[in-house]
């Protein structure tokens, strides 16, 4: 049983930044794939529903973006850490909402932006942009 727990989450003015952390309880961080989705406010509340944010591959070596945070956002990981990051700067009213840490349990390096590829999330922490 994989547990993620995320952190870092707050209330951050327009232009500002933000670091959210997920730590994961599980044997062998290295063998999953992670990645942050969001959920806006007022979207419904399942996760099919969810925005993918970004993805990373078990080693780090491959990062991808959706493109409204491509160049502001970044995803990174400590596998001795067992701890994926997503270091959020110049924010905008638009990224406000609950963010999601998910794992899938793979070495491939394809892209997984589908929320039903994730066997595993955590429970998320809230993001409010002002402007």
């Amino acid at each position: 049983q994989v547990q993620l727990v995320e952190s870092g989450g707050g209330l951050v003015q327009a232009g500002g930044s933000l670091r959210l952390s997920c730590v994961a309880s599980v044997r062998a961080f290295s063998n999953y794939h992670m990645a942050w989705f969001r959920q806006g406010p007022g979207k419904e509340r399942e996760f099919v529903s969810r925005e993918f944010v970004a993805g990373i591959s078990y080693n780090g070596g491959n990062a991808y973006y959706v493109d409204s945070v491509n160049g502001r956002f970044t995803i990174s990981r400590d596998n001795a850490k067992s701890t994926v990051y997503l270091q959020m700067n110049s924010l905008k009213p638009e990224d406000t909402g609950v963010y999601y840490c998910a794992a899938i349990f793979t070495h491939t390096s394809r892209q997984y932006k589908d929320p039903k590829d994730y066997d595993y999330w955590g429970r998320g922490t809230r993001v409010t942009v002002s402007s």
